[in-house]
């Protein structure tokens, strides 16, 4: 019989997208070659899966003053103690399972206090993102002062764990620094997808990604304003920009070339029109699903060390910090079709590699086997 994995999530991945949820179902899937995946997850809909591979828990709604009380009397940041929630307790409690995933820190409170907990079952946290830099850069001053307080916690709930995962290398370095002896950079990559015809593509490069998250809104605001050099002298060059935009988006009119389409119903078809993509990102961190996307179809990427991050290592990938080698390098894709082609070729080919061989799937069965 299969070992049971049960993994703890903080989103509903029947309904939810993103691309912390994006990789979660793709690690539930590569698990679920070696062992009996099931899944407990905060939902906004009721009723579990009928064959009982996910038990929904209500989410319940922020109320201030009790999370605030229960942070300070607790000694823990609000957002860990706003998912120490006795429903998530209940449904731990009522399976049983031989390991439990929390995707996300966070996730692993409600587990550290449940009878589950000493009932000698492992413990396995992939931490996703740093929360404590999401909050950091989303918060404002609540969130600088939230920051080292939700890092002490992930520091904690790490060192409580049986093995950390991470999808980033220095950040499992961080925490073996910290005392953590089983930290693991889960070095992810997708299955390949059909390739995208970038030898028939037009002088067209694609910013992807949702403004609201800030990082994204910083990197938007960098690629406007080096597009003007980008573009120069190049005839019909365009720059597309999808995602959602800032929650308060700022008015101001676009450098001749750049169309904000927002929301693309058929992503891949577009993509399929573009040269490269370009992520001028100066804060990274945690899930790149972007630039795995990208790989996974083939297309060429301007990246920073910051988008890139330890996929530079594994998909081989050259990264552009400085101003002048990033316009150079999108300048020579727009210029230059067969470069761009033979950029994302390779590109596919590094990523088609490693998904025959089988490298994601080993990362997976590595961080949950003890």
């Amino acid at each position: 019989m299969s070992p049971t994995v049960t993994f703890l999530l903080s989103k509903d991945p029947t309904t939810e997208h993103g691309g912390d949820i994006a990789l979660s179902r793709l690690v539930m899937r590569l698990a679920r070659e070696h062992f009996d995946v099931r899944a407990v997850c905060l939902s906004g809909i009721d009723g579990d899966a009928p064959d009982g591979s996910l038990i929904r828990v209500p989410k319940p709604p922020v109320r201030r003053l009790p999370l605030l009380l229960d942070s300070v009397s607790s000694r823990r940041s609000l957002v860990h103690a706003r998912f120490d929630m006795p429903g998530l307790v209940r449904a731990i409690e009522s399976v049983n399972s031989d390991i439990y995933v929390a995707e996300h820190s966070y996730m692993a409170e409600s587990y550290l206090r449940s009878a589950t907990c000493a009932s000698g079952a492992r413990l396995v946290i992939n931490t996703v993102n740093p929360e404590s830099q999401v909050w950091k850069v989303t918060r404002g001053l609540l969130g600088r002062i939230e920051a080292p307080r939700i890092l002490r916690d992930e520091i904690r709930v790490a060192r409580a764990a049986d093995a950390v995962g991470t999808y980033d290398r220095d950040e499992a370095d961080f925490y073996t620094r910290h005392g953590v002896t089983n930290a693991q950079w889960i070095a992810l990559t997708l299955e390949p997808a059909p390739p995208l015809p970038i030898s028939q593509t037009g002088r067209r490069l694609v910013f992807l990604g949702t403004r609201a998250w800030p990082p994204n809104q910083e990197a938007f605001e960098l690629a406007l304003r080096w597009w003007p050099a980008i573009s120069a002298r190049i005839p019909g060059a365009e720059l597309c920009v999808i995602g959602a935009p800032a929650s308060s988006p700022r008015t101001r009119a676009y450098p001749a070339g750049v169309t904000d389409l927002g929301f693309v119903a058929d992503l891949d078809t577009f993509l399929g029109t573009c040269r490269a993509l370009i992520a001028p990102v100066a804060t990274g961190g945690g899930v790149r699903v972007k630039i795995l996307d990208a790989a996974s179809r083939g297309v060429p990427v301007v990246g920073t060390t910051a988008a890139v991050g330890s996929l530079r290592t594994i998909l081989e990938l050259p990264v552009f910090d400085d101003r002048t080698a990033f316009v150079d390098q999108c300048r020579r894709y727009l210029w230059d079709r067969d470069a761009a082609t033979t950029a994302g070729q390779r590109l596919y080919e590094v990523n088609a590699r490693r998904w025959k061989n089988r490298m994601p799937h080993a990362a997976v069965t590595n961080l949950l086997r003890p």
